[in-house]
């Protein structure tokens, strides 16, 4: 075995598409499964909890089962695709993802539903895996920014229409339709897979040296670190004995993962495959940027529901307008960029649009409506089309394509893991600033305070002067003091996005030139080019 197998992991081949069209409009179904579904869930989870009667602790962990195996196996499908071929492994999975979603909203008993939910999630582990080895595998390298693009669009396009799916669900439809919009899509997935992908052969040599050990440990670790992450702020991190269980044995797991990579015959994604300057600060730059899109995506939501009090069907609107219609603009213009200009250029780009945002955001107050962020969610859309597409092919302009059955197992890991810490790291700030503000308020509230006796004064002539009334009153004056530290809470969020947005600048700046290959944006000029004519040579 040579050198750079050892190093790199499997060779990946397949078949070029016939049909690359229909295999385009599978990745896209695909893509926007994965992020509809899991932006659903999050932002239908109140309506679930009514539905099946959930108590607090329940729902939260029903979230942890329903997203956590995603990461148990989404580093591991891209070598079942390289041995198996795509359609063995998609199809059958869409198929199943179908009727799990049908009989879910069907099901009663926590415990069929805490199971049918970790299943889902498992098979939705595949599909953006998937899809990534499709661009490489099965389609012509001229479709590869195409299929990159789309794979980028799920970001910004499911995170905003997730809302106003939720909203026509819950108000309209039903929150069953929360889960049986997939027996519509998945099915539809495997049809066009079935007619379009090519048939390949059972990789039988790389099978026989499969690395089981290496796939358990990392995917294994890695979930076990994802839900210490999710569980992390609600059960305060290190004061819980299951959160610093889970950390530590994650750990220790991924030090096994690596320490096995190193010394197994065939590994299955060697480190070396990170360890170069451009792949590690583009993969800073992901975890960046999915850190501060987070006051988008989170705070954003979080402000009109728990503020202002809305349902997601009232904020439909903001996101139609201001994200979903121009999200395909901001794309298609990524697209022409990366075709002429550094990639680089394009991250720049997205995280100035991100920090932009952050900064008009930052000066919210109690007053603002969902269309006063109309300006912010255009910004962030922009910022998370730019950026995340364009790091994404930077990461793969700076991997052999052939090698993407490691490089992929990776890029997984990130992906689902700077999510995860971004919530974690955001739920945790909003938590710890709303008590800062609280206490700061409160402290300049006294018994003798003037100023609290002329507000209660004013409240008793609308509640009367019973004592029951002025409980009343203190209580109107307890929630407003409440909702403006939950107002400057939420300011702090997006003054902790665009932090992190100047961080991405920064990584930028250290970053290395894209290395020239089918990724490049001088690649189809130089192998479109004319050679020049040999010189005649004189007789």
């Amino acid at each position: 075995m040579s050198a750079s197998a050892r190093a790199f992991g499997p060779v990946t081949s397949g078949t070029t598409a016939s049909r690359p069209y229909l295999i385009v409009a599978a990745l896209l179904l695909a893509s926007f499964v994965v992020g509809f579904d899991t932006r659903v869930f999050t932002v239908g989870l109140p309506d679930l909890r009514g539905a099946y009667s959930l108590g607090v602790d329940e729902a939260s962990w029903l979230n942890t089962v329903a997203n956590a195996p995603q990461i148990l196996i989404s580093s591991a499908v891209a070598w079942l695709a390289t041995v198996f071929g795509v359609r063995r492994v998609m199809i059958p999975s869409t198929l199943i993802y179908a009727c799990i979603s049908f009989a879910i909203p069907l099901v009663h008993g926590d415990t069929t539903l805490f199971v049918l939910h970790g299943a889902r999630a498992l098979l939705l582990g595949v599909f953006i895996p998937a899809t990534i080895m499709v661009i490489f595998r099965n389609l012509d390298m001229k479709y590869w920014l195409i299929g990159i693009a789309i794979y980028a669009l799920r970001v910004p396009l499911s995170q905003n229409l997730g809302f106003v799916l939720v909203g026509v669900y819950g108000d309209y439809l039903g929150w069953q339709w929360l889960y049986w919009q997939d027996v519509i899509v998945a099915p539809l997935i495997a049809l066009l897979l079935f007619v379009a992908a090519p048939r390949e052969e059972i990789n039988v040599s790389l099978l026989k040296t499969a690395d089981w050990g290496g796939m358990l440990l990392l995917g294994s670790s890695m979930a076990m670190l994802y839900v210490a992450l999710d569980q992390g702020n609600r059960l305060d991190w290190l004061q819980s004995g299951i959160v610093t269980s889970l950390l530590v044995g994650g750990a220790i797991l991924a030090i096994g993962f690596f320490i096995n990579e190193s010394v197994v015959k065939v590994p299955w994604a060697h480190a070396s495959v990170i360890l170069s300057r451009n792949i590690g600060f583009g993969y800073a730059v992901i975890l960046a940027f999915t850190l501060s899109s987070s006051g988008g995506s989170i705070v954003i939501p979080s402000f009109l529901q728990n503020v202002v009090g809305l349902r997601p069907i009232a904020i439909s609107g903001l996101y139609v307008v201001g994200a979903v219609i121009p999200v395909f603009g901001f794309i298609t213009l990524a697209v022409y960029l990366q075709r002429r200009v550094d990639s680089r250029l394009c991250i720049l780009l997205g995280f100035v649009a991100m920090a932009f945002g952050s900064l008009i955001g930052s000066r919210l107050t109690v007053e603002w409506s969902p269309w006063s962020f109309l300006p912010v969610v255009l910004l962030f859309t922009a910022g998370q089309s730019f950026t995340f597409f364009s790091t994404v092919v930077y990461l793969l302009a700076n991997s052999d394509p052939k090698r993407a059955t490691a490089a992929s197992a990776y890029i997984q890991v990130i992906r689902l893991g700077s999510v995860e810490l971004a919530v974690s790291v955001l739920s945790t700030w909003l938590r710890r600033r709303e008590q800062f503000h609280s206490n700061v308020l409160d402290g300049s509230i006294a018994a003798s305070s003037h100023e609290l006796h002329g507000i209660v004064a004013k409240l008793e002539t609308l509640f009367g002067t019973s004592p029951r009334a002025g409980l009343e009153a203190l209580s109107v004056v307890t929630t407003q003091v409440r909702g403006q530290a939950y107002v400057l809470a939420y300011a702090d969020g997006f003054v902790l996005s665009f932090c992190f947005a100047v961080i991405g600048i920064l990584l930028v700046v250290f970053m290395g030139a894209m290395p020239f290959g089918p990724l490049h944006p001088d690649f189809q000029y130089r192998t479109l080019a004319p050679r020049p004519m040999p010189e005649e040579k004189s007789v």
